[in-house]
């Protein structure tokens, strides 16, 4: 008999309620009802750029892009071809530590979405004529970042912090890489990283549960069974360091941070906290009122925090003319002192909960969000957070705990600093 498992039974405030069930091969399954004309599923791995070795720096990418090439059955212009039919979108992304192929489409075909994620993910050929045209595509994708140096130095500042480990390595590769990429390669990637007991498939539409879990073990429960084989290599010897580059610039580019908290560290809400407080998206963010809105010195200035499986990554980025840069960087060292020296007020830490618990809340109100969220929740953790479990978090986090948190992650010492200056 099927085993279906509701995680929550949503109550008046939240009404949420979620579906989970493992297939035989052990792809998991989630699902959140929603009345809405509109779907959207996905089919979420556990394996992105860093599981590459050193010779397949891009070959994840890749992997990503060629998937949509051909299939045993569909060649590419049917592949791109089947859910535009009938009004749908069909997209991937590929991360450091996962890959992720999703749609969105009229509930009614929702057959139609599972039949084409699994036959691209299970049953790519991977034309060469397509490798060899891709790799055009890609690169010219890797140039194109090399024009935006406030993208391209995210990815220079990863390098530097994770320097000679697979999470410093540029998602997109190298030219170099590309350019060797055979289907060998890709097929030994997939044979190591493509694990079933490594792949959720996430959904949040109109669909009876039952129904769904048909069509899951109808497109995903015939493929064999596999496990992860080769551990992740974890990252171990930070050392901050600084480093100055000369480009074409008009503006001083610059990004300072240091080593966080992974997925599962009792910190990581905390962090996410003080992230929010520091430089998050609101216009109140200290880094905004201090160096904008007061002293006008910059666009854009912000702040993020990225935690990985074992290791995460908290920076500040900033874009401004050169004659401002010093004082730029002195403001937002001050900041970061301020959050290391003086602990919030319990007003001021209210409002911060009362700010990161509204953002959460608006994100949830995005359907195809909250499916991507729900492929990777079930991924890192086999479990689903509630809207009241996700306040709850915030909620008992204390002043005394952010201010530890800044004293560890905010430690000047601690700070990498990588800037483009103008030659």
């Amino acid at each position: 008999m099927m085993q279906i498992t509701p995680v929550f039974k949503g109550n008046p405030v939240s009404d949420m309620q979620y579906y989970t069930h493992t297939l035989s091969n052990g792809i998991r399954l989630v699902h959140k009802p929603v009345d809405s004309l509109v779907a959207h599923c996905g089919l979420t791995i556990n394996a992105g750029s860093r599981d590459e070795l050193p010779a397949e720096q891009g070959l994840a990418h890749f992997i990503e892009h060629l998937i949509f090439k051909g299939t045993q059955k569909r060649k590419a212009y049917h592949i791109l071809s089947h859910m535009e039919n009938v009004g749908g979108e069909i997209n991937a992304y590929t991360g450091k530590e996962d890959t992720c192929v999703y749609a969105s489409f009229m509930h009614t075909h929702y057959g139609r979405c599972m039949d084409l994620i699994s036959d691209i993910v299970f049953h790519s050929v991977f034309p060469e004529k397509e490798i060899i045209k891709e790799k055009d595509v890609v690169i010219d994708e890797i140039n194109s970042y090399k024009d935006s140096p406030g993208e391209q130095i995210f990815d220079d500042f990863d390098n530097l912090v994770y320097r000679d480990h697979p999470l410093g390595a540029n998602i997109l590769g190298t030219p170099r890489h590309l350019k060797k990429f055979n289907r060998n390669h890709i097929f030994e990637f997939i044979q190591r990283n493509y694990a079933t007991d490594e792949m959720v498939i996430s959904s949040v539409g109109r669909i009876d549960f039952r129904k769904l879990v048909r069509m899951a073990e109808r497109y995903f429960g015939v493929f064999p069974a596999s496990s992860r084989q080769t551990p992740r290599k974890r990252f171990t010897d930070y050392a901050a360091q600084d480093k100055i580059v000369k480009r074409r610039n008009h503006q001083v580019h610059c990004m300072l941070g240091n080593e966080s908290f992974g997925v599962s560290h009792q910190n990581k809400t905390a962090m996410i906290l003080l992230n929010n407080i520091l430089g998050g998206p609101g216009l109140n963010s200290r880094l905004n009122m201090a160096v904008r809105e007061k002293h006008g010195l910059c666009y854009n200035i912000e702040s993020h925090y990225q935690p990985y499986s074992d290791t995460g990554l908290f920076c500040v980025y900033l874009g401004t003319d050169h004659l401002f840069i010093d004082k730029a960087v002195a403001l937002v060292l001050r900041e970061l002192t301020l959050l290391r020296e003086k602990t919030l007020g319990s007003l001021q830490l209210k409002r911060a909960k009362q700010q990161l618990q509204g953002q959460v809340a608006i994100s949830f109100e995005s359907n195809v969000n909250e499916m991507l969220s729900l492929g990777k929740s079930v991924l890192l953790y086999n479990k689903i957070d509630t809207l009241e479990q996700i306040y709850e978090k915030i909620e008992i986090v204390s002043a005394a705990e952010l201010r530890e948190v800044a004293m560890e992650v905010f430690d000047p010492d601690k700070l990498s600093l990588l800037m483009y200056k103008p030659r």
